[in-house]
């Protein structure tokens, strides 16, 4: 088999994904996946495909990502495996992993700052006289 890969965004993070038949061996960034992500939440996000598939160790992934924070690189990640497992097997793995919302591409990135006003939204503080 050879490789499959895909691209999983959220935010500013971008993820570059690699999947090929192994051991369940996860490497992001050259580390391996609790080096890179120490809390165990983010890290059983990043797994969560697998395990609605029941394929827990039976791929290797290796990872590129870059920009945003800890939990949008996570997000973005566990969105380019979904992909790459869809890529695997359209038919069988693509209705689980949408229905559990791993397919969705979650659109919600920080809405800019507008001139005359302290943030986004927030404005200076209004005088009268």
């Amino acid at each position: 088999m050879e490789t499959v890969n895909a691209v999983g965004r959220r935010k500013t993070a971008v993820a570059r994904v690699y999947l090929l038949k192994g051991t369940g061996a996860i490497t992001i960034n050259h580390k391996s996946l609790r080096d890179y992500f120490p809390v165990e939440e983010i890290s059983l996000m990043v797994q969560q495909p697998f395990e609605k598939l029941d394929i827990v160790g039976q791929y290797n992934l290796k990872i590129n990502v870059t920009g945003g924070g800890v939990r949008g690189q996570a997000e973005a990640i566990r969105l380019g495996i979904a992909r790459a497992l869809c890529k695997l097997d359209l038919e069988n793995n693509r209705p689980i992993l949408k229905k559990e919302g791993f397919l969705t591409r979650d659109a919600r990135v920080v809405e800019r700052k507008k001139y005359g006003h302290k943030k986004s939204r927030k404005r200076f503080q209004f005088t009268k006289r």
